[in-house]
Parts: structure tokens; C-alpha cells; sequence
């Protein structure tokens, strides 16, 4: 082989081998592209996880003062029916006591 043909073999597999940097060059500016984009996203993402995270605690805190207004409605009726029975049975009383007169 002479020099010639060993330049053009040279040259040739020179020129393959900065083509396929080039298309490495593109795929990695691609693939950080693509990161990036992914990168916002994620953060989106986690902003929009922590919003979801704060209303359900505000909601959880809701529920929790409503089963307790619930609770003390649930007493006060309780108590309101006792009442209720007691001046039932004393009324049932005085209209024995004015009979009987």
C-alpha cells in the first residue's frame, strides 16, 4: 500500500468518525434537552404534590371539627331527650295529681 492509498483510508475513516461525532454531539444536546424538560416537569410535579398535600390536611382538619360538632350534637340531643322524658313523666304526673282532685 502506498502513502496515497493509506492518506485516502485515513481521510475516509477521519470523516466517518467526525460524522459519528456529530450525531453524538446531536443526540446528547437532544438528551439534555429532554432533561431538562423533564426536570421542569418533575418540579411541577412536586409543586403540585405539596398543593394536593396542604388540601388534604385542610380537608382532614374540616373533618375532624365536623365529628366533633357531630359528637357534641349527638349529646346535647341525648341530653335534650332525657329532658324531654323527665317533664313527659312529670306533666303525666300533674295530670294524675289534678284528677284525683
Amino acid at each position: 500500500m502506498d502513502i496515497r492509498s493509506k492518506l485516502g483510508a485515513s481521510k475516509e475513516e477521519f470523516e466517518k468518525l467526525e460524522k459519528e461525532k456529530q450525531k453524538l454531539k446531536e443526540k446528547q444536546e437532544k438528551s439534555s434537552k429532554e432533561i431538562t424538560t423533564m426536570q421542569k416537569e418533575m418540579s411541577k410535579l412536586t409543586e403540585e404534590v405539596k398543593k394536593l398535600k396542604l388540601e388534604s390536611e385542610e380537608k382532614n382538619k374540616k373533618i375532624e371539627t365536623a365529628e366533633a360538632h357531630v359528637v357534641a350534637l349527638q349529646k346535647q340531643a341525648a341530653e335534650l331527650l332525657l329532658e324531654y322524658d323527665r317533664l313527659l313523666e312529670e306533666n303525666q304526673n300533674l295530670q294524675t295529681q289534678a284528677f284525683r282532685r
